[in-house]
């Protein structure tokens, strides 16, 4: 984050890493090049650029609001997308960093404190001091996923961004811990294992979409980042270039798609078809009205005639479950306590914020400035990968370059490492980016 300075002089090696998105909606795998760029200003964060030279997406199975719920058809989706991605590169995948949407992902702030007796903060100390504050958050059946500090204290002088180098007795740190329940998180990891795959590392959904999609002054000044995927709707929040705040509500596209299936007595599929071609959160208008689809019952033979229905029927099923998903997003984020920091300025990304007018919808809902985040700053994405359904996966290629403090703590205290990919792609990257500094 922004305090995680260091000697950017140093020599910057190149690597190889790969990640997994696990949707409600879709599967995809990345393989990404990073390589050294010190004219990356615009971007929070980056210290490489990002080439993918492979990737590989499959409709998601198995999978229900983040949750793996059927192990064997998610196993397949899996190893179908990291396959298509492997050909493409032309190399095999062992291990791969994976996002995290389910599980009631929450947000926690923490305290601790510890004495340095005098002498200089050393990154040990840090090490200790981000431990002491990830132990406190840990509860039964959660585990951590994310353990960042959000600021440092010495001799209860606050507001210290970098701490290493200075004197004082008592190093303190105000953490921002990331939850979840521990079982679909486990359950998650065992379906990639059982495609012969390590987890090296979880990073929540919403932290990825926010460092895709966010510029570096949105996220100096304060903004949200909302992702609206199959599933689940996940929202993160940026302050001062600090993630502080995640929450996650378990509506998504999906269940527009099914309100429609519903409402209409349709197929899913055609349900889908028909969000995709004609939905949309704007308001019913009089030329609606006049305009009508066609819709094939369920049930229905395919020789039978399909059903006329003014398209004003389906706006207003799509527009009820639109506004309902972004006035639960509007609530969560006024408790958050963050409403007032984040000011005007949300940014929609995932697959379900592509749906025609939400953007429109969301300014006069939330009563902010909204726009529709896409990945930035990475080459070699197919025009299918370049808009907002693809946020959360190019978050994840850049999380290594941001998850120096954090990894040297979680690997001291075991608490959020994972030990399935210990020695795997993420160490070796994580170590080339540590000398980067």
């Amino acid at each position: 984050m922004s305090w995680l300075l260091g000697n950017r002089g140093a020599a910057q090696r190149s690597g190889i890493i790969t990640v997994l998105d696990v949707g409600s909606s879709k599967v995809s795998c990345i393989i990404a090049k990073l390589l050294p760029d010190e004219n990356m200003r615009a971007l929070p964060h980056r210290t490489h650029r990002i080439r993918v030279v492979g990737i590989g997406h499959q409709k998601s199975q198995g999978v229900k609001s983040g949750v793996v719920v059927d192990l064997d058809r998610a196993e397949q989706a899996i190893r179908l997308a990291v396959d298509a991605a492997e050909r493409m590169a032309g190399l095999t995948v062992d291990s791969l960093i994976v996002n995290v949407s389910a599980g009631r992902i929450r947000s926690e702030t923490s305290t601790a404190t510890i004495n340095l007796g005098g002498h200089e903060v050393a990154n040990a100390d840090i090490a200790r001091v981000l431990l002491a504050g990830a132990r406190q958050a840990l509860r039964a059946e959660r585990e951590v996923v994310h353990s960042l500090a959000v600021g440092f204290s010495l001799d209860l002088e606050r507001g210290i961004r970098d701490p290493r180098g200075m004197m004082g007795d008592t190093l303190g740190v105000d953490m921002h811990v990331v939850t979840a329940d521990a079982v679909p998180l486990r359950n998650l990891e065992l379906c990639i294992n059982r495609a012969h795959l390590s987890v090296e590392r979880m990073v929540a959904t919403p932290y990825a979409s926010g460092l895709a999609a966010l510029v570096d002054d949105e996220a100096e000044m304060g903004a949200a980042c909302i992702d609206m995927g199959g599933g689940t709707t996940t929202m993160s929040v940026f302050v001062e270039g600090k993630f502080v705040h995640a929450d996650a509500i378990p509506v998504g596209g999906n269940h527009v798609t099914m309100d429609l299936a519903r409402g209409l007595s349709i197929r899913l599929d055609d349900a889908e078809r028909l969000k995709v071609m004609h939905g949309s959160a704007l308001p019913a208008s009089a030329a609606d009205d006049r305009e009508m689809v066609s819709v094939q019952p369920i049930g229905g033979d395919e020789m039978d005639e399909p059903l006329q229905v003014p398209r004003s029927v389906m706006t207003r099923v799509v527009r009820a479950r639109v506004e309902e998903t972004l006035e639960l997003v509007r609530d969560r984020l006024n408790r958050s306590g963050y409403g007032a920091l984040v000011g005007r300025r949300v940014v929609l990304t995932g697959g379900a914020s592509q749906l025609a007018g939400l953007p429109e919808a969301a300014r006069r809902l939330l009563g902010r400035n909204v726009r529709l985040g896409r990945p930035l700053g990475v080459a070699g994405l197919p025009e299918a990968a370049k808009g907002a359904a693809f946020a959360a996966p190019v978050g994840l290629l850049i999380y290594p370059q941001v998850a120096e403090f954090e990894s040297r703590a979680a690997a001291k205290g075991g608490l959020f490492m994972r030990s399935t990919g210990t020695g795997g792609r993420f160490q070796r990257v994580g170590q080339w980016l540590r000398d980067s500094f």
